[in-house]
């Protein structure tokens, strides 16, 4: 067993099954779609046990470093680091990546726990043996993935075989079964001998990186140069992009779990989901007498076998069965929730249609190290947008050259700074902010500022502000 297991948490996926809640600027992993906590914050609470687990490595990439800041400091977890992929390449140069720069921080002999962030886990005596389990295996240089025992014939995950059974220890991959079809995942289930691959693995990192070697080189020279050229920013490790993008855009399964003579598995039956689907999110939710879960302002009359969630809009739903409704304040989804799958097509529909591509990347409330903003209202050369400020963070020193802004405080004390001169503003105050001055807002209060923000101009884009100073790196 050793000393202590290190979690390296992928954080950099954007879940497009579950739009419209979750979109590129803020997938699913950070958002709240079972229990109080987000799916990131809930895999932080999961390795959280300093007697077993050291510091978690999470990878992510840039556009999500301070949504993963936020959250891991909400739930008081402490990072050994953050890295940052600057282009997207799946999971085997990321997990190399993090094996390499484990290596460095732990020494040769770490043992990785390597968890995708957007899992819904149980975790309960089966769970934790489960793991210790894979550890112990993983010291001795097995490279140990979960699976899952099957409850169903699923299409949505792909399989492993193997004599492993739950309750028994490790045992060896004999092959790894992509998604099947409908007939082929029944035919597997009725065989016996197939787990789930849950996407779950616990390795040494020498071991693993000694396997990129040997089945993926060009994996583990782009690894080890993105690690070694890699730049500090802030609190993150902004790995090195002209080296990360040299790797081949693989999987850790093909890449190396289905090529290793080292692949074993454990076969656990613990409460899991990958969350991947809205129907995913039905089972796992809790339901009414007629099935249906709902969340938000919802109202239901002879509906059932449906997921109903909103958070903005009430949403009224009558007399249908197997249907999943999903609104946001810009977009609402209605479809089968037995098909729920299709989500994704629809968003690469959404996505090559330049009217309706921003819905699949950012949403109408866009979140910032300091708060955010969401749109209220736009027009001919006016915007109006309510922003909010977090206790104790300040936006950016800047000036914008095509607009002036008028801010009326609604809750909360703001500092605003025009061209040197700071004013406090309370509740039901205003102020106007001139085009071209310098200015910047802040919040010294102890609770959360919100204001309301009236543009004016020529051109109000997001990319007119000039930063001048920045806490955050962005200057």
């Amino acid at each position: 067993m050793p000393n202590l297991i290190v979690p390296v948490i992928l954080a950099g996926g954007q879940g497009t099954r579950l739009w419209p809640m979750s979109r590129a600027a803020r997938p699913k992993q950070f958002l709240q779609l079972v229990g109080s906590n987000s799916l990131f914050q809930q895999t932080l609470e999961r390795v959280a046990d300093a007697s077993v687990y050291a510091p978690a490595i999470v990878i992510t990439n840039s556009e999500y470093r301070f949504i993963v800041a936020e959250q891991a400091d909400e739930a008081g977890a402490a990072l050994a680091g953050v890295l940052l992929e600057p282009v997207a390449r799946n999971t085997a140069v990321a997990i190399a990546a993090a094996a390499v720069y484990a290596r460095q921080k732990f020494g040769p002999e770490a043992v990785l726990h390597v968890l995708p962030s957007d899992h819904d886990v149980l975790v309960d005596m089966g769970y934790t043996a489960a793991v210790l389990s894979a550890a112990e295996a993983a010291a001795t240089g097995e490279l140990v993935t979960f699976g899952i025992v099957p409850t169903q014939a699923e299409t949505g995950f792909g399989y492993i075989k193997s004599a492993a059974t739950h309750g028994s220890d490790v045992a060896k991959v004999d092959r790894f079964v992509e998604k099947p079809d409908r007939t082929w995942a029944e035919a597997m289930l009725a065989e016996g001998g197939y787990l789930w691959n849950s996407g779950m693995f616990m390795i040494g990192a020498t071991a693993f990186l000694e396997e990129c070697a040997t089945l993926a080189p060009e994996t583990l020279a782009a690894a080890e140069q993105a690690v070694s050229l890699a730049k500090t920013d802030l609190d993150f490790i902004r790995l090195d992009q002209a080296s990360f993008a040299t790797a081949p855009n693989i999987s850790v399964d093909y890449a190396i779990f289905e090529k290793t003579s080292r692949a074993s598995v454990i076969a656990v039956n613990f409460g899991w989901s990958d969350l991947g689907s809205w129907d995913a999110v039905w089972k796992t939710s809790q339901h009414d007498a007629d099935h249906n879960a709902t969340r938000g302002a919802v109202t239901l009359n002879q509906v059932s076998n449906s997921l109903v969630i909103t958070d903005h809009a009430h949403v009224a739903v009558d007399g249908l069965d197997d249907v999943v409704v999903i609104a946001t304040n810009d977009a609402v989804y209605v479809g089968k929730l037995s098909e729920a799958q299709k989500v994704g097509a629809m968003v690469k529909t959404l996505r090559a249609d330049a009217a309706t591509s921003n819905l699949t990347e950012i949403h109408k409330t866009a979140y910032r190290p300091w708060g955010g903003y969401a749109s209220v209202l736009s027009g001919e050369r006016f915007q109006v947008k309510r922003l909010f400020v977090k206790p104790g963070k300040k936006l950016s020193l800047q000036k914008h050259h095509h607009r002036a802004e008028h801010w009326i405080v609604v809750r909360g004390t703001a500092e605003v700074t025009i061209d040197g001169t700071s004013t406090i503003l309370s509740e039901n105050q205003s102020i106007y902010l001139p085009l071209g001055c310098t200015h910047r807002l802040a919040n010294p209060g102890k609770i959360e500022l919100e204001l309301i923000e009236v543009q004016t101009g020529s051109y109000l884009g997001e990319d007119d502000i000039i930063r001048i100073e920045d806490e955050f790196g962005r200057a």
